[in-house]
């Protein structure tokens, strides 16, 4: 399309620059701009244009122009509208979706953007209309409808005018009343209620009463007898009547027309196919109630001018004020519009669209206009952020058929491919101790065992309230919040499950279960130490890649390879994953293009392999959808500019990121639909109402509300944990902040410690958590996650070549080239040492676990999450969990104490230049987490300006911050 000035109005000069929303009336046939204090104000003998400009994840800036028709504006004013909305779109470069919006008749989108409602006023600035300002308080009745955006439109003051299937609002002059509709839902009680506060704000600066009336109640309280009072007194309603504004139109018949010198001819087809449409013409697709206005990407402004004016001939003489019109580009094409069509394939060139915006913005330029946010904008270079704390409690079972078996601490980030896992994350959260449970199916692993999983994660929850989150999480597409849970994660090939063996055993093949002692090529990836995986791969140089670090080994044989293009982060993670896979061993350090023949032998040869990053879902702008589930049927309803007051504690909401899916679940919901909440999950993938290819694999998370973790509020611009803290239905809590000014009256949180299945059953203080590291005792819950300042500590004290388990490798550059071998001699005298101690850990791991203890939920029915208790022992089982309580509280004050007492034992002294990670001449036989111990008293007081009695009187994490911040060695 070719744009050139006198195409483009002034007014639009600099427009679209950045999000937010911008506002244009037509006055004298021209757009003027609206001040930013007057947004929102719509008058009726007036037409308007309004840009909504939205910042995408990309970094690109995404446009929706409207243009609103008052319904007393004239004809000439309403065609100045729509053909300025034609120019705005090319000034913006030609890709903006465009709507046509009707008085009484807005689309939700567009009221979206005027939250709670529009209520326009009499009067306009063209056609003689004056702007009405009321000096005095004039009463008027409201009629409001609509479940997610409300549609308000003003009635005549009369009971005539009421009926039982709506809600009104009578504002008078010192009560606003809301009357709701015996037919009216909760939901739209509750939406209705935003206008009354939107009134009361408005129009009486917040001070007067509000009142709500009853449909049925007659005369039974005082405010209905004054509500009655304004109509003369109570009598009965008249049905409803239908009018022309309930006409409905058939939108399952789309009839196609191509537009020819300003007419619009039928297209003859016996279905509707991409194909269809060609790219020098332009189109429209009348679907009732929707108009289309299709303009290919070639056709010029004045093309595009001459379709829009056919629509809206077409919509005006068919008398459907109602139809909404719509107008996109080629490439563009929005959601509704691709849906009608049986067959549709995205032809996209984002080049082209890129070229044309770059030339009108060139074109502006060079008239002094800044352009900057017409210019496509860089997309943000972040890491993910996991939005979940990582000092938490983390306890992981294998499923074996229908039973679960728990796994050692040593042994939580250990999975097989095979298998299906069930784990229970408690962790610190903003408010209160939050847990979430779920699922992790391997690729290998059998159906039979995935539903088992699904089982025995959903008892759990369902035993605990419902409070935890859940979620279920498929192999290859973990999201970053598993990743930072587990933190050094290894996936090894086949399985050790029941299930697994059966599957391998009936249909005959070969069991590539890891082997430890034989050949395995891992994938080392991550961005950093507590989020790093390695990921068993076929052992064949085709599974290579030049932007990934690999480990290779066969029995004690340890090659390491790195490729062209991996981070010095990749390969300080190598390191790191050595000490879990292969500990202990030498290794042989391979740089890609210099690998040694035994390397490739291993391999079975030299093959092609990848060079480029494998990349996940991206995570898209978030979608809210309401969802309606009856009969296996899923009916979804999109909210935009969605705020955390749309969800009503009634439904079911679903939040679609496209790499991620949160079902969001009401506390109102009834308990059959809160056990189907997976399901619905699950039937949103694949209803797919984006179109947008969502994985059947994607991760699904269930929320409960009064639950919601701080990866699911970040969605939103902004919380109040206190609103879902708050009891009674949507209405009746809406109704509680509208009478309390505005602010929500919580009921006092309970705070609830999360029942734990087998280990402790409460979480330790936040202290305790960021001190250690990870308990090796198998009848403990693992405490675990290394904080940032205790992995700086321990790359601080250590050797840099010694590896072992209980010290990870510092994050520190290695003094010897990566592609050269170090020489093993020079660390002999201290290898004996390190083996001796991983000796000792390895003997701890090995020793069997006792049977754990699983107390029942907290107020919760005696229950465990597998086998039901009978009533008549509760109170024996309660004596016995505050017993068990009891005594494992005991047994970790007892070894906490153990543990001070450790630190202040006698240690040989030796002195600080032997003692620190540089020396020439260092000691070897020594924790190296605790060189400070091993000075002196006279130079560890020299040190560290305190006494070693003075230091290990100090809790654990203050003596870790103190280390941090000497760091002597």
């Amino acid at each position: 399309m070719s744009v050139s000035m006198r195409d483009l109005d002034p007014a639009f000069q600099g427009a679209g620059q950045k999000a937010g929303i911008e506002v244009w009336r037509i006055e004298n046939f021209r757009p003027a701009p609206i001040p930013k204090s007057s947004i929102g104000k719509f008058f009726t003998g007036d037409s308007y244009i309004v840009l909504k400009t939205t910042a995408l994840k990309t970094g690109a800036l995404r446009h929706d122009i409207h243009y609103w028709l008052g319904k007393d504006t004239s004809q000439d004013e309403a065609g100045t509208a729509a053909v300025k909305t034609v120019e705005l779109d090319a000034a913006l470069g030609g890709r903006a979706v465009q709507y046509r919006e009707v008085q009484g008749h807005e689309t939700e989108k567009f009221l979206s953007y005027f939250k709670p409602c529009i209520i326009p006023q009499e009067g306009g600035v063209a056609s003689g209309f004056k702007h009405v300002e009321a000096e005095e308080h004039i009463t008027r009745l409201f009629v409001c409808r609509g479940k997610h955006v409300v549609h308000v439109k003003e009635v005549p003051f009369a009971r005539s005018s009421l009926n039982h299937d709506d809600i009104y609002i009578l504002d008078t002059k010192s009560k606003i009343f809301q009357f709701n509709g015996s037919n009216s839902s909760i939901q739209e009680r509750a939406k209705a209620l935003e206008v009354v506060q939107y009134i009361k704000d408005t129009y009486h600066g917040g001070t007067c009463e509000v009142a709500t009336v009853e449909d049925g109640k007659l005369m039974a309280d005082a405010e209905s007898g004054e509500f009655w009072g304004f109509f003369g007194g109570f009598a009965p309603l008249p049905r409803k009547t239908a009018t022309d504004e309930d006409k409905t139109y058939n939108s399952d018949i789309t009839k196609l027309f191509c537009v020819e010198k300003g007419q619009a001819n039928p297209v003859e087809c016996d279905s509707l196919k991409r194909e269809l449409l060609d790219t020098n013409k332009c189109y429209i697709l009348d679907c009732g109630f929707e108009v289309f206005v299709w303009m290919g990407r070639t056709t010029s402004l004045d093309d595009r001018k001459v379709a829009s004016g056919a629509a809206e001939e077409m919509i005006r003489s068919s008398e459907r004020p109602k139809s909404q019109m719509i107008r996109i580009i080629e490439g563009f094409e929005t959601v509704p519009f691709r849906s009608k069509f049986d067959t549709w394939t995205q032809e996209t060139n984002t080049t082209v669209s890129e070229d044309g915006r770059g030339r009108v913005a060139a074109l502006l330029q060079r008239q002094g206009v800044n352009v900057r946010g017409l210019m496509k904008a860089a997309p943000p270079k972040e890491e993910p952020q996991a939005f979940i704390d990582c000092t938490g409690n983390l306890q992981v079972w294998r499923v074996n058929d229908q039973e679960k078996t728990l796994l050692q601490a040593a042994d939580h980030s250990k999975f097989y491919s095979g298998d299906c896992y069930v784990f229970q994350y408690s962790y610190p959260g903003e408010e209160k101790e939050e847990v979430l449970i779920g699922t992790w199916f391997g690729n290998r692993s059998v159906e039979e065992e995935r539903a088992s999983a699904v089982s025995m994660a959903s008892k759990m929850v369902e035993s605990m309230k419902f409070v935890p989150a859940q979620a279920r999480i498929y192999e290859g597409k973990e999201p970053v919040q598993f990743f930072v849970i587990m933190q050094s994660f290894i996936v090894f090939k086949g399985g050790v499950s029941t299930g697994f063996k059966k599957y391998i055993a009936e249909q005959e093949v070969d069991d590539d279960t890891y082997n430890e002692n034989g050949l395995a090529l891992f994938r080392i990836q991550g961005s950093g130490p507590e989020n790093m995986q390695a990921i068993q791969v076929d052992p064949v140089a085709s599974s290579l890649n030049s932007s990934y670090c690999y480990i290779l080994h066969n029995d004690s044989s340890v090659f390491t390879w790195t490729g062209n293009l991996a981070t010095s982060t990749d390969q300080e993670l190598v390191e790191r994953q050595l000490d879990l896979i292969k500990p202990n061993l030498q290794t042989r350090a391979q740089k890609e293009g210099s690998e040694s023949e035994q390397f490739w032998e291993l391999l079975g040869g030299k093959a092609e392999y990848l060079s480029q990053k494998l990349t996940k879902e991206p995570e898209s702008d978030p979608h809210l959808f309401s969802c309606t589930f009856t009969k296996e049927i899923l009916k979804v309803t999109e909210i935009y500019n969605f705020t955390q007051d749309d969800l009503m504690t009634e439904d079911i909401f679903i939040v679609d990121c496209h790499s991620e899916i949160f079902v969001w679940v009401g506390q109102e919901v009834v308990p059959k639909n809160k056990l189907l909440a997976l399901t619905i999950g699950e039937k949103f993938i694949e209803k797919d109402s984006l179109l947008e290819k969502l994985s059947p694999e994607a991760p699904i998370y269930v929320i409960m509300e009064g639950g919601e973790p701080s990866f699911f509020t970040r969605f939103f611009t902004s919380w109040d944990s206190s609103k879902s803290a708050m009891h009674g239905n949507s209405f009746q809590r809406k109704l509680r902040i509208v009478k309390n000014g505005g602010t929500p009256v919580a009921d006092k949180p309970k705070r609830r410690t999360p029942a734990s299945y087998g280990g402790r059953a409460s979480v330790p203080d936040k202290s305790q958590q960021r001190s250690r590291s990870m308990s090796f005792s198998p009848d403990r819950v693992r405490v675990r996650g290394r904080s940032p300042a205790f992995n700086a500590l321990a790359a601080t004290f250590e050797s840099q070549n010694a590896r072992n388990l209980s010290t990870p490798p510092p994050v520190v550059r290695k003094l010897y080239p990566r592609s050269v071998t170090p020489d093993s001699s020079k660390f002999a005298p201290k290898s004996s040492a390190i083996a001796s101690r991983s000796a000792l850990f390895e003997q701890q791991l090995k020793t069997p676990p006792q049977e754990p203890s699983i107390p029942k939920p907290l107020k919760a029915s005696p229950k465990t999450p597998d086998s039901p208790a009978p009533e008549s022992n509760s109170k024996e089982n309660d004596k016995e969990e505050k017993s068990m309580s009891s005594r494992i509280e005991s047994l970790t004050i007892q070894e906490d104490a153990k543990e001070g007492v450790e630190d202040e034992e006698d240690l040989p002294a030796y002195p600080y230049d032997r003692l620190k990670t540089t020396s020439a001449d260092p000691i070897s036989d020594i924790d190296v987490t605790r060189r400070e111990a091993y000075l002196s008293s006279e130079e560890f007081k020299e040190k560290f300006g305190m006494t070693k009695e003075a230091f290990y009187k100090l809790p654990k994490w203050k003596q870790n911050k103190f280390k941090m911040a000497v760091q002597l060695f």
